[in-house]
């Protein structure tokens, strides 16, 4: 299927984007893992045609139900990458299980906010893609294929100037996962695209300062992390393909790595930060007033350690225990020691 207006069709050439992971044998962080994914054999996948937890509180809606199909896609990182440590064939199987089983039943919704942790289906994917029975790799492929395809043309066909959710963390979480798709399906063309959106959304999101927009529509720290993970791990994806995401400038001249800078001595804990004072979202008001943590109160640095275990993979400038905290979650200390 030709995907007139963006440019490339399932037959561009691909160019060698590398491995995905480097995992070092003999790692704690592998053995977890592969102990963890063995436990995670006898589990059946559970898909859902539909995934909503966006403006949801707990208990709302299929919010609950959400929440806890979405641990499939976790399971199926956690295969492949104890997979990719053991060559354990039960692993690969159960794997190719998942896939199949989601990629048959999930009717992509792009919501990028419901649907940003499919980042870990796509890493499975992009691990053992080589390895996996013919069937279930061509069916992934497609399904990765028109998620991407989808959320770029949802991009090129928003109103100019963007504006709303075209600028804020919710565009961060639609580039991350057509960045990581066009890497993981070795589609150059794709990943051109992705990184001409890429550098329009700094342009929209980023001061020269480092401030995200997020900031200053929600007035919470909480926002900045959210917007940054999912462009680092854009930048980690366009690593893999021999780019250099971290230090390229929008026309507002701020960069991923200046919004790190700005947001790291909040981080370090040096400054302090009262969250969502003057944010002009309601929701942030129903949330806190439905007494969910985070959404009131000083800042807590360590709920960026996430993201600067993610920044320590573009840079050693972000590789400190202050940042990072003291346990690296395992997945990423397998995939990037």
């Amino acid at each position: 299927m030709l995907l007139l207006g963006l440019g490339w069709s399932p037959a561009t050439p691909a160019r060698d984007m590398g491995n995905w992971c480097s995992p070092q044998p003999g790692l704690a962080a592998a053995v977890s893992l592969q102990q963890r994914a063995i436990r995670q054999l006898d589990i059946p996948p559970s898909p859902l045609a539909h995934i909503h937890t966006e403006g949801s509180l707990p208990h709302q809606g299929i919010f609950d139900q959400s929440v806890k199909a979405k641990r499939d896609w976790v399971h199926m990182r956690d295969f492949a990458l104890a997979w990719q440590a053991s060559a354990d064939p039960r692993l690969l199987a159960a794997l190719a299980r998942y896939l199949d089983a989601w990629t048959a039943s999930y009717q992509i919704s792009f919501n990028p906010i419901d649907e940003t942790d499919l980042d870990a289906l796509i890493d499975s994917y992009a691990i053992t893609a080589g390895s996996l029975p013919a069937s279930t790799r061509q069916q992934t492929a497609a399904f990765l294929r028109t998620m991407a395809s989808g959320y770029i043309q949802r991009i090129r066909q928003a109103k100019t100037p963007l504006s709303g959710t075209f600028i804020n963390n919710w565009n961060s979480h639609r580039l991350k996962l057509i960045t990581l798709s066009a890497v993981a399906l070795q589609d150059e063309a794709m990943l051109k695209t992705a990184g001409e959106l890429y550098l329009q959304h700094i342009a929209n999101n980023i001061s020269a300062q480092g401030e995200t927009w997020d900031f200053q529509e929600r007035d919470a720290l909480h926002y900045v992390t959210y917007d940054l993970e999912p462009l680092v791990r854009a930048a980690i994806a366009a690593r893999q393909a021999g780019e250099q995401w971290l230090e390229r400038k929008g026309r507002q001249g701020g960069s991923l790595q200046q919004a790190l800078d700005w947001l790291r001595p909040y981080a370090e804990g040096t400054l302090q930060h009262q969250e969502f004072g003057n944010s002009r979202v309601r929701f942030d008001y129903v949330r806190r007033e439905a007494g969910l943590p985070g959404f009131s109160g000083s800042w807590q640095p360590a709920t960026s350690h996430y993201l600067y275990a993610l920044a320590a993979r573009l840079s050693p400038a972000y590789r400190t225990p202050t940042l990072t905290g003291a346990a690296i979650p395992d997945w990423i200390a397998q995939c990037w020691p």
